[in-house]
């Protein structure tokens, strides 16, 4: 046996020689041409910086993100903008690279731009989430972890996309919002103001001791453990009934303290006013017997 020993592919072995045939009409072709290989040399040449400095100064735009801001929702904006940044040197490398090529780009980037719009009016929904989404990055609404209620959504926002919010209920479901459902609602950020007003309203015997009442549920009210001091409580009668008289008692909390400190204040009110004996009247059924 003389010379190298031929690799044999089995079944695949025609196809494999008529790769290799063509590949070196190709390659005979363009030595024919040095300049077309100069040509691919350099296009080779330019995608490959291309490449290298899209990620560059992607990297760069997230460590900067990083440093100038501190939170994710922050974040999400700077890394937006990265991925543009990425993709517009790529548009650009991509262009000269076909340019070096001979490819007329005059006529591929009017291609490009009839292709955009057809893209563009096909997924106008998709892109007015994103538009809305940046509004909202820019505006800042709220934030991740700030308490919302949007429509008829309330909960904790987890994570602020381009696309979508993504909030947590009380029910600890995670809900994914369209960002255009979002921007078009009223938003209520009940974080923003670090306060929340808790509301009670209840009714007392129209034959109680109105004064007196009066100071009981203001004492109570100022000694709730979760009563924010820089507001203070506000208790008074609202209207008569045909049962008694209405009374409100009105304190500030935490957001995050609303639930537990109502439920406090509810009991308190119950315990002191029956240790009082004041009466809180309720409708009474009476059964008559024919």
């Amino acid at each position: 046996m003389s010379g190298a020993t031929r690799f044999n592919l089995g079944p695949l072995q025609p196809l494999a020689d008529e790769i290799t045939r063509e590949a070196g009409i190709v390659w005979a072709k363009l030595s024919e041409h040095p300049d077309m290989m100069a040509n691919i040399g350099w296009a080779a040449l330019i995608f490959a910086i291309t490449l290298v400095l899209s990620g560059m100064a992607s990297d760069g735009v997230k460590r900067a993100s990083r440093r100038l801001v501190h939170k994710d929702g922050d974040r999400t904006l700077l890394e937006f903008f990265s991925q543009v940044v990425r993709w517009l040197i790529l548009a650009v490398g991509l262009v000269a690279v076909l340019n070096r090529l001979g490819v007329q780009t005059a006529s591929l980037l009017t291609v490009l731009g009839a292709a955009s719009l057809a893209i563009g009016l096909a997924l106008q929904g998709t892109l007015g989430n994103v538009a809305a989404g940046l509004m909202i990055l820019l505006n800042k609404p709220y934030r991740i972890g700030d308490t919302v209620h949007v429509g008829e959504i309330k909960g904790t926002v987890h994570r602020l996309g381009l696309f979508a919010t993504e909030i947590n209920t009380g029910d600890n479901v995670r809900v994914f919002v369209p960002n255009t459902k979002v921007f078009s609602n009223e938003i209520y950020n009940i974080s923003t103001n670090a306060a929340m007003k808790i509301e009670l309203a209840f009714e007392v015997h129209r034959d109680s001791d109105l004064p007196a009442v009066l100071a009981l549920l203001t004492d109570i009210a100022n000694r709730q453990p979760s009563r924010l001091s820089l507001h203070e409580p506000v208790v008074g009668f609202q209207d008569f009934t045909s049962n008694g008289v209405i009374v409100k008692v009105f304190i500030w909390v935490l957001p995050a303290q609303a639930f537990s400190a109502r439920t406090a204040l509810v009991l308190d009110i119950k315990k002191h006013l029956d240790a009082a004996g004041v009466e809180i009247p309720y409708p009474h059924q009476i059964a008559l017997n024919k």
